[in-house]
Parts: C-alpha cells; structure tokens; sequence
C-alpha cells in the first residue's frame, strides 16, 4: 500500500499524538462557549503553525455535526510547487502523529476522471495547507476517509465544479484551507481580512475581488461560487492574527475559520 507521508509534523504541528491533543484541550478549554453542532458541508479552515492559526481552525472543527460524514475531501494552494491544474492524491493512506487514514483512491481516481484539469502529481502533496488539517479530521471525525486535492493555476470556477460534484454525495465534506493576508503591520492587516471577512460572510464573491488577500483565494471562491449555487450559507466562526501569539504587529498573518452549511 502507498502512502501519503507526513511533511510538515514536527514543524507546523507536533510530531507527538499526545502534543496534538493537548493542543486541542487547550484551545476548546479556552472557549467558554457551549457546543452548538452544524450540520455543515464545508469549512474555510487557516494552514499556519498550530501557534499561530491552531486556534482558529480548532474553533470551527469543534462545532461540525460529523455523524453522516463517511469521506472528508481537503482542498489547498500548492506553496512549492507550480501546478498546472490541480493534483489529486493517489494514495492509499495518509499518515499522521495518530496513526493512518484511508485515501479513497477510486473515488480520487473517479473525480480525476470526470473533471479537466485534474491530475496526479507526487510533488505536489507535500503540501503544508492541506496536511495541517488532518491532525483536526482525524480527531474530529474519526475513522473517515480522505481525498486531498492541491491546486495550482486553475480558474475557480473549474475548481467549484469539482466541489458541486463532491457536494452533491450527502456523506461528503470539504475542506477548503486558506491565510489571509501576509506581512502587513496589524492595522493594515487588520482592514485587508475585513474585506475577506465580510465577503465571506456575505457570501458575496465579487468584494473578494475588492481588498481581500488570501493565499487560498481560488478555494475561497470555488467555495463560495458552489455554496451560492446550491443555496448554502455561511457562518464565521473566528478570526485572529499572528500577533495574538507573536505580540509582533509590524509583520502580522492573518486567519479566520468559517462554516458553509
């Protein structure tokens, strides 16, 4: 069996199982708020260091409704590589710090298969912005399959029809992993994420044409372009900086979590 190897653990997120639990108990006995579960499709979840977004991400994987979710398909920029397209992962498992994961290859295979652009690329699925999230999957939802998708030069409206196609199998649920704005100083930082805030919120894609900075800006508007289609809606779930860990606010990142339902 072939394997999707951690590339990232140990930097982004602790190599240990037991240091990404006890990540997760601290950030949700941080939040005095009581569980209201959604029953969501979709989740815009940030890919930093758990330092920095752990935070945020774990805010909105704690509220998803997972019961009838029997396959989690993650979708990500490509940061090391220039992809043509999108790469599909054609592995068996996805290894992390808490074991393995089955990749549902056929229907990885399937979606490569009926979408253009779609492809098979090894390179590509070293990818920090789609392995960060495992580790939340994995302790969320369980013994769920996966599908990790990461993207490169394609149009959005391409890539939102691979999700209407994922959306339309009630078992499904997609990932979609992006930062906001990067390096500005906090108050600059601060103006650019609202602009991605509202947007989002708003499901309104052209204002993300209008300020907002995202390095997953093409999986935030595939999203959005499908959700609206399919008469979907969002809820922000949280949004913070680097500054909230760093106390440095002359090069500040910016991270929200959001859920479409």
């Amino acid at each position: 069996m072939s394997s999707r190897n951690m590339s990232v653990a140990g930097a982004f997120y602790p190599f240990e199982c037991s240091e990404i639990k006890r990540y997760i108990d601290t950030f949700n006995e941080a939040i005095k708020a009581p569980v209201h579960k959604v029953a969501a499709k979709a989740v815009i979840s940030p890919h930093a260091g758990y330092i920095y977004s752990g935070f945020t991400a774990n805010a909105a994987y704690r509220l998803i409704d997972t019961q009838r979710i029997k396959r989690v398909i993650i979708i990500g920029p490509s940061h090391r590589v220039y992809i043509p397209g999108a790469s599909v992962a054609l592995y068996d498992s996805y290894r992390s710090p808490c074991g393995e994961l089955m990749m549902d290859r056929q229907y990885a295979e399937d979606l490569m298969n009926r979408h253009e652009g779609l492809n098979f690329d090894p390179s590509a699925h070293a990818e920090h912005s789609t392995e960060v999230q495992v580790p939340f999957i994995e302790h969320y939802f369980g013994e769920v399959s996966l599908v990790e998708i990461v993207y490169g030069d394609i149009d959005h409206t391409s890539l939102a029809l691979v999700i209407e196609h994922v959306l339309s199998d009630e078992e499904n649920f997609v990932v979609i992993s992006t930062d906001l704005s990067h390096f500005y100083t906090l108050e600059d930082a601060n103006k650019l994420d609202s602009i991605c805030l509202r947007a989002v919120e708003q499901m309104d894609l052209p204002k993300l044409n209008s300020g907002c900075e995202a390095c997953g800006m093409i999986g935030v508007k595939a999203m959005l372009y499908s959700a609206k289609r399919r008469g979907l809606q969002s809820q922000l779930v949280d949004y913070r900086t680097s500054y909230d860990a760093s106390s440095d606010a002359t090069r500040v990142v910016g991270y929200m979590s959001a859920l479409i339902f």
